[in-house]
């Protein structure tokens, strides 16, 4: 698969509206989302576990063209930890209990929305590539912070 693009974005943003996902960009397509400029391979949602939220986000990922097996929806309805997804039109990561981060509803509280786009604060996207402590994370996470900074001066209330 080739990087992921904003069009995809779009596609998860607008398929997950209908179905009344609730959800969250997070890593780093997250931060791609808030101008970030970088590339990454996939993307990376935080669904909320909520009773429900599993099977709107499973319709949704169907929607999408995603072929499920019913295990892996079994999963999603269940909010498994992680799920990763490459079985459809793009590369997805469903993080469910992201490293570094209280829970969803924390998260929640202090997202940023970008042209309807719901997104973790660069704090948290932050917090949870620090938790992770992957060699991948740890080498962005520099430029990561750098870039928080100038978003925190720059951005529009």
């Amino acid at each position: 698969m080739g990087a992921f693009e904003y069009r995809q974005a779009e596609e998860i943003r607008d398929v997950f509206a209908r179905h009344g996902v609730r959800y969250l960009f997070i890593g780093k397509s997250g931060a791609i989302i808030l101008g970030f400029p970088d590339t990454t391979q996939d993307a990376d949602i935080f669904p909320d576990r909520a009773p429900g939220n599993g099977r709107a986000l499973a319709a949704g990922l169907r929607e999408l063209g995603f072929l499920l097996t019913e295990t892996e929806a079994g999963e999603i309805e269940r909010g498994k930890d992680f799920i990763q997804l490459k079985n459809g039109p793009f590369d997805l990561d469903l993080v469910f209990a992201p490293d570094g981060i209280e829970g969803f509803e924390d998260a929640w509280s202090h997202r940023v929305m970008v042209d309807g786009f719901p997104v973790c604060h660069p704090d948290d996207i932050i917090a949870s590539k620090v938790a992770a402590n992957r060699a991948k994370d740890r080498e962005s996470l520099g430029r990561l912070r750098s870039f928080r900074d100038y978003w925190m001066r720059n951005r529009k209330p």
